[in-house]
């Protein structure tokens, strides 16, 4: 039975989820309809377009994401602390960039003189708005009912486009997020729509590597945005989604980042799509990716989750010890998926 979100998303277990929506009887809306022949694919750009404003907007990151013809796959950190640390007029000002907002809070952006009663409402307005700014449920609606009115108004339709809710997966460590990210990156390949994870449009990897190769070359000059370039040496389509960079990197805004390095991360995304992509599903190539000894992970159960989850997604992923707390926050006395949780990351037992 489906649990309200607030039984299922706490920052203060873990401020990282794996996000799933699907389409309404997953029909092909957002790609090519395999039955009509109509081809959707340019929501696919939408959808790219709405993430990328949101992940400028909220206080909530982009780690992967990948679009596909009749769902998406997101993971995402809830930057609860960067919520906090905005002024007023911050918070107002990315409110309104979505909605228009009430007249008063409109005044007190453009800097309006305004009454102590019309401060204190506006002030209500904003402390609400904060907590909006870095909620998950906030951030799926404000992505996912812009796409279903500009696709119902196109197709002359009324009704639902998303199923009745999006499925949330929390993140306990740092196993989890990168297992969860190369699973969300790696979509295309698995589906068949993609040879190589360079060549998976509409994905993160994609991205991350056209960013990747273009800090391996000198930059010509006269020096252009970088993210252009990326956009530009990949063939990307849509606007460029700011993404979460790794701890390990060089930038100093990656400090608060995802655990170790993108060329880890490549890797790993490398070996796990060329192992899936094997005639033979037990097949375990060689050359295993230092990463997963680091994360104490076994190849052979992690390949395994890559390819698919033997159960569906449970509600968190993580090692064993952490799904139990996980249970235990939310006052839960069994949480499942404990038993690919002790098969996939506890490779000692």
């Amino acid at each position: 039975m489906p649990q309200a979100r607030k039984r299922l998303v706490s920052t203060e277990v873990t401020p990282f989820y794996h996000v799933i929506a699907r389409c309404v009887r997953r029909h092909f809306l957002c790609g090519r309809d395999p039955l009509t022949g109509k081809d959707y694919s340019s929501r696919k750009t939408d959808i790219q377009d709405r993430l990328a404003l949101l992940a400028d907007v909220f206080a909530i990151d982009v780690c992967a994401y990948a679009i596909l013809s009749n769902h998406y796959h997101l993971v995402l950190r809830i930057d609860e602390q960067s919520a906090l640390e905005w002024d007023e007029f911050e918070v107002a000002d990315r409110w309104i960039r979505l909605f228009t907002g009430p007249p008063v809070v409109r005044a007190f952006v453009a800097g309006q003189q305004l009454s102590q009663a019309q401060r204190q409402v506006a002030q209500n307005h904003i402390d609400e708005y904060r907590k909006r700014l870095c909620d998950l449920s906030w951030f799926m609606k404000c992505l996912n009912e812009p796409i279903a009115r500009q696709a119902n108004t196109e197709d002359n339709v009324t009704g639902h486009f998303w199923q009745s809710r999006f499925h949330s997966q929390a993140l306990l460590d740092e196993a989890a997020v990168l297992t969860a990210m190369a699973y969300v990156d790696l979509n295309p390949i698995r589906a068949g729509i993609a040879q190589t994870p360079e060549a998976s449009d509409y994905t993160s990897i994609q991205q991350r590597i056209a960013d990747w190769r273009a800090t391996q070359k000198p930059r010509p000059a006269p020096a252009r945005k970088a993210a252009d370039t990326s956009k530009e040496k990949a063939g990307l389509s849509g606007e460029i989604i700011r993404l979460l960079e790794f701890q390990d990197d060089s930038s100093e805004s990656a400090e608060d980042g995802i655990p170790y390095s993108t060329p880890d991360y490549l890797e790993l995304v490398d070996w796990s799509g060329r192992a899936i992509a094997e005639a033979k599903k037990g097949a375990i190539p060689e050359r295993l990716p230092p990463i997963l000894k680091r994360l104490n992970m076994r190849p052979e159960q992690y390949l395994a989750y890559i390819r698919k989850p033997k159960f569906g997604f449970a509600n968190a992923l993580g090692a064993l010890d952490k799904l139990k707390a996980y249970a235990e926050h939310f006052e839960k006395a069994f949480m499942k998926g404990q038993t690919a949780a002790a098969a996939l990351f506890s490779p000692g037992r």
